[in-house]
């Protein structure tokens, strides 16, 4: 178990677990087409951010295990269209900002910049110029992650 975790009930634990995973599928699919190229710049970020020592070591030991599997068996449990698919994802992403209070606060916020980094590195790996950091229309929407609260700001 990882030690900020202690005050979390089991779905709250189960959500800080996938978001990285939620924010990748909603991002990488936020223009209809989850491409190979967005997939692995994810689990890149995932690695990156494991081998770190950072706050977030102990979580990301468990996180980014199989990063790649929970992806693809995660994505089953949303609906194909992106236009229904986004809103579901929204909708739970919104809930991480119920949490940060029982979060220790540097846990929270080094959470949160990860989440936005991974949102912005995945929206950045396709498409434009040879694939160089050119962000869709449908992922500006979403890259910022606007429907998470900033936990400094909670």
């Amino acid at each position: 178990m990882i030690a900020e975790f202690n005050q979390l009930d089991d779905a709250e634990i189960e959500l800080v677990l996938k978001a990285p995973v939620l924010v990748c599928i909603l991002i990488a699919g936020a223009d209809g087409d989850i491409d190979r190229k967005e997939i692995k710049e994810a689990i890149t970020v995932v690695k990156r951010q494991k081998k770190g020592h950072t706050v977030l070591s102990g979580f990301f030991g468990v996180m980014a295990e199989d990063f790649e599997d929970k992806i693809k068996i995660l994505m089953q449990n949303y609906p194909y269209e992106s236009t229904q698919r986004n809103p579901l994802l929204v909708e739970e992403l919104s809930k991480l900002g119920l949490i940060w209070n029982k979060l220790d606060p540097s846990f929270a916020k080094a959470y949160y910049e990860m989440l936005k980094t991974l949102a912005e590195k995945i929206a950045e790996s396709s498409g434009g110029l040879w694939g160089i950091k050119t962000v869709t229309s449908e992922e500006a929407v979403y890259i910022g992650l606007p429907m998470i609260l900033d936990p400094s700001k909670n």
